[in-house]
């Protein structure tokens, strides 16, 4: 494992199910297809040692009990990602399980106390494994020399989203916590609820309306990672600038997010600049998705305009066009996603998706209202939950802070050579400019 001089891993084994499991072929549904390429999500979740004695402080054995157990519910994790007949991706339902790791540390907590993204935290602290593996989700559990805990997890991305995700993380921390007592909410494994219709039928409107793939170009520059956090009362001063109580927090700040970035870069006035942010379908369809849905219940869709509306337009206006375009998204214009990208799955180039996004071009991640931190394993809450690496330029991803005070925590993967004017631009309409981290 790299980062031998600092992290050593210490076990590694496979945990399967801790009962008998159906055997046979998961398709994948064309949105799972659609983002097969990405490959795995690396996660990290980092959990600080109470002061109170506790000796068996994530006790391996208690985890992987309580592993096997969420196994039996989630079963297609404990399965491979193979391609079938038809030369389409399904997981194989095997049983054969997740890999588990466990390591020691050198370092301490406070060594990464700014929970920025990093190459660094990826490689100390996540699985190493790729798409030939076939696995679709490995974790790794890092004890820290302060007696910190580090949980690092490689979630493949072609098989679930951060929905789908952090329920499987309250399954097992329930698991752990409560032990047979434990109240589960059970996934719901029937993709066919996004299975193409015949014959196919693409609305006018899709192809306008949906990102169904993210134009990538080499980087002109270095990129870094930064985090910047408003707080509840510079939210509320935004959420009022951009229109009031019927502006949603995401709205209000990927509105000003792509303002403050078309400002730093100095795009042409006449240039045509694209916010991408993804919509959730479980409720957009119907009848809604059944509870517990379990894989890829989003897309991205896409907002355009001429650099100089962005730069120099009304933010109230910015924030209610993000807000109509997420109201678009129905039944019918969801059914006809799924039609083009099944029309389009021949042509669809499946390599790994490497690159920035467009100079032009921004994306928003919502990670708003998910239970991140709801990930107690009878130890307590985690202290910061993150994206082990970001390091694609133009991304942005939202995130609660764990302090439970209103503020949000903005991940930016940005140029190196804007971020100074991007941070000024970014605190400038509040009347404290208050830069922020974890």
């Amino acid at each position: 494992m790299a980062g031998e001089e600092e992290v050593q891993v210490v076990e590694s084994s496979f945990v399967t199910p801790a009962a008998d499991t159906p055997s046979r072929a998961l398709p994948l549904s064309p949105f799972d297809l659609m983002l097969a390429n990405r490959g795995y999500t690396p996660l990290v979740h980092f959990y600080r040692r109470p002061e109170t004695a506790c000796d068996d402080f994530f006790d391996v054995t208690r985890l992987k009990t309580a592993l096997g157990k969420a196994l039996v519910p989630f079963y297609p994790l404990a399965g491979r990602l193979r391609a079938g007949a038809d030369s389409r991706l399904q997981i194989d339902c095997n049983g054969k399980g997740m890999l588990f790791l466990v390591a020691q540390c050198r370092l301490t907590m406070d060594d990464f106390n700014d929970f920025k993204p990093s190459s660094k935290q990826r490689r100390l602290f996540v699985p190493h494994v790729d798409n030939s593996d076939g696995l679709l989700w490995a974790a790794q559990v890092t004890f820290f020399k302060c007696g910190g805990v580090a949980l690092g997890t490689a979630v493949h991305h072609g098989t679930m989203d951060g929905i789908s995700t952090f329920h499987f993380f309250q399954t097992w921390s329930t698991f752990s916590r409560d032990g047979d007592r434990a109240v589960v909410k059970l996934p719901y494994h029937d993709r066919t609820h996004l299975c193409a219709r015949y014959p196919p039928a693409v609305h006018p409107d899709t192809l306008s309306l949906f990102c169904l793939k993210i134009n990538l170009s080499q980087p002109l520059g270095p990129v870094v990672n930064e985090v910047f956090t408003l707080r509840k009362d510079q939210l509320s001063t935004l959420k009022r600038i951009c229109g009031g109580s019927g502006v949603s927090t995401f709205s209000a700040v990927s509105a000003h997010l792509w303002q403050c970035m078309c400002l730093a870069r100095q795009l042409p006035p006449n240039s045509t600049t694209r916010l991408a942010f993804a919509a959730k379908i479980r409720r957009a369809m119907t009848p809604p998705f059944p509870d517990g849905y379990f894989g890829n219940a989003v897309i991205n869709v896409s907002v355009a305009d001429e650099a100089r509306g962005i730069a120099s337009g009304d933010l109230a206006y910015i924030a209610h066009r993000i807000k109509d375009t997420l109201g678009r998204v129905d039944d019918e214009l969801v059914r006809s996603a799924v039609d083009y990208l099944e029309l389009d799955q021949a042509k669809r180039d499946n390599s790994p998706a490497i690159g920035n996004l467009l100079a032009t071009d921004m994306r928003v991640v919502s990670w708003l209202s998910m239970p991140l931190y709801d990930v107690d394993f009878s130890w307590g809450k985690p202290l910061a939950v993150l994206r082990a690496e970001s390091n694609r330029g133009g991304f942005a991803h939202l995130v609660d802070s764990a302090h439970g005070d209103g503020s949000v925590h903005i991940v930016m993967c940005i140029d190196a050579t804007i971020l100074k004017e991007f941070k000024r631009l970014l605190y400038a309409k509040f009347e404290s400019m208050v830069y922020s981290k974890f």
